[in-house]
């Protein structure tokens, strides 16, 4: 865990992030474009630096807390998970490029899709043994 920043001015600003974070985070569980885990991997990230008791809360949050500890320890997915991503993705994007009528948009939400599935790809799997 990193450790809180000197400067006040910095944790003010660490704290600020940290809350937009989550709060994305958080409209992505309803939005299909908007990924969840990694805004509340940047928002437990930014409490780190900015608010001890923030970070403890996250981290011992009952849904939040499991996936940033498990980045935290691992620095990768458990097994089975990136599947399940990937599915959803496609399932999330597909759908959400069928409902447009653009086809300007369509292509603006395959160029997210691509940007997230590589993103995706290389975050390593652990091994199922650890």
């Amino acid at each position: 865990m990193s450790r809180l920043h000197d400067s006040r001015l910095m944790r003010a600003f660490f704290l600020v992030l940290g809350f937009v974070a989550l709060l994305l985070g958080l409209l992505g569980i309803f939005l299909p474009v908007l990924p969840t885990t990694p805004f509340i991997l940047l928002a437990a990230a930014c409490f780190a630096r900015g608010s001890t008791r923030l970070h403890d809360w996250l981290l011992s949050h009952r849904l939040m807390g499991e996936i940033v500890r498990e980045w935290q320890e691992h620095r990768s997915m458990p097994p089975g998970i990136k599947h399940w991503a990937f599915l959803m993705m496609v399932v999330s994007f597909g759908f959400s490029i069928f409902m447009m009528e653009s086809s300007w948009h369509r292509w603006m939400l395959v160029a997210f899709a691509l940007v997230l599935a590589i993103f995706l790809w290389r975050v390593p799997v652990r091994s199922s043994k650890v």
